[in-house]
């Protein structure tokens, strides 16, 4: 819900910019797709049992949201929150990784139905870990419960390639490549992730 909470933010921020700004158009989205990184193959014995845990790759579903000002045809501003869809695991934790990045945006041209973007700019990757177990007794029977354990932020420079390809003249399907270079990312492999997503969104303002 938190992130959820972030993402509406971002798009809801935008939109009202937007609009006391005079810009001419604002975009909203929402998408699905995936990120990648290699595993550090580092062993972590995270209980100090005696048997450590192999470190993982990144990879699974990635949920994306974000919106997009455009203050001319071909330059704007715009921000983006991505994280994975559940929790992944983690040297026995479970570990929710989060992107978000803010950047500017140029568009080198146009049609009715077809709009490219280009994207750079800068953000952050949280690693959030937590740890789940389950409790159970006689009278209550079984219960789960989940507590954070740490968090870790990175700082990234973010760069991206996408597109909205317009079903009408307002909603759009958008394919996005997106490339995040965060500092330090010692939990994988390559301190290089790539995503890829693919999402629905609706344009304001737009002619």
């Amino acid at each position: 819900m938190k992130l959820q909470r972030q993402a509406i933010c971002v798009s809801i921020g935008l939109f009202v910019a937007a609009q006391l700004t005079m810009a001419q158009s604002a975009n909203v989205y929402f998408g699905v797709g995936t990120a990648t990184d290699s595993s550090s193959k580092q062993q972590i014995d995270t209980f100090a049992t005696g048997n450590p845990y192999t470190t993982p790759k990144l990879a699974g579903s990635f949920l994306d949201a974000g919106a997009s000002v455009l203050f001319s045809p071909h330059f704007g501003v715009g921000g983006d929150v991505s994280w994975r869809a559940t929790h992944a695991a983690y040297t026995g934790l479970n570990l929710m990784p989060v992107f978000y990045n803010f950047d500017g945006i140029w568009e080198p041209g146009h049609t009715k139905h077809f709009e490219p973007e280009i994207h750079a700019g800068i953000g952050g990757m949280a690693l959030r870990y937590s740890y789940s177990q389950q409790e159970c007794n006689q009278l209550t029977g079984c219960s789960n419960s989940s507590f954070g354990v740490a968090n870790s932020e990175h700082f990234q420079g973010h760069f991206s390639a996408a597109a909205r390809f317009y079903l009408t003249d307002h909603v759009f399907i958008r394919p996005s490549v997106d490339t995040h270079v965060v500092s330090n990312l010692f939990q994988f492999g390559r301190d290089f992730v790539p995503e890829y997503s693919v999402g629905l969104g609706y344009s304001f303002g737009r002619e």
